[in-house]
């Protein structure tokens, strides 16, 4: 069983299939408070689904990209089994996960499944330590690392991180402004200024449904 906060066909706003017609799965529940999350009626409440029957919920909705996300969509044992039910299907699937411990863990994911992972900066109010970094190191090619950044302090941090090589090669990186705590001229100058090879990301449903905080 898993516990579903809300289910809905939209337009993939983040990753590298943002733009995408998707189905997005929200799972309830989260161990984490991040200062900017905006996906707090995530946290309690829901819908309980067998496996099964939300797979032909998905398929109702009639779309080829499915992103499993929360939440924290790894707390909840079944979802491993959502992921790889989904992929059999033949779905193109993303799972988007704080990458921190306490969860199923990276390792509990699917092969053919993309794993988006929110490396948390300090701007987020989480220490370094519940980071599960182990598992960050063995993420590949078809993965993804996002950096919320708040302030130049959460900027820097990721910018360190790649410098030093702290962060896998193989994923792509990209930087995104807590809108509207910073704005993203500022950190798309920084990275113009430092020449770092990420991408800048937008949160591009928040620009297609402004008035809107649920369900995009």
């Amino acid at each position: 069983m898993v516990i579903v906060s809300e289910i809905y066909r939209t337009i993939l706003g983040e990753s590298l299939d943002s733009g995408r017609p998707c189905v997005i799965v929200r799972l309830t529940g989260c161990h984490r408070r991040c200062a900017w999350c905006d996906s707090a009626h995530a946290f309690e409440g829901g819908e309980a689904f067998d496996v099964a029957t939300l797979c032909a919920r998905v398929a109702a909705l009639a779309c080829p990209t499915v992103l499993v996300t929360g939440g924290e969509p790894l707390l909840q044992a079944d979802a491993p089994e959502l992921l790889s039910r989904l992929r059999r299907a033949g779905y193109r699937v993303v799972l988007e996960t704080s990458g921190t411990l306490g969860t199923a863990g990276l390792a509990a994911v699917p092969a053919g499944v993309r794993r988006v992972v929110d490396l948390k900066a300090p701007g987020s109010g989480l220490p370094p330590d519940v980071i599960d970094w182990a598992g960050i190191a063995r993420l590949g090619a078809g993965d993804e690392l996002k950096v919320v950044c708040a302030d130049r302090v959460d900027y820097e941090w990721a910018r360190d991180l790649t410098r030093a090589g702290r962060l896998p090669p193989a994923p792509s990186l990209a930087l995104s402004p807590a809108v509207p705590i910073l704005a993203p001229r500022q950190l798309a100058a920084w990275i113009l200024e430092d020449g770092l090879d990420v991408r800048l990301q937008l949160q591009l449903h928040k620009w297609i449904w402004p008035e809107r905080d649920r369900g995009i």
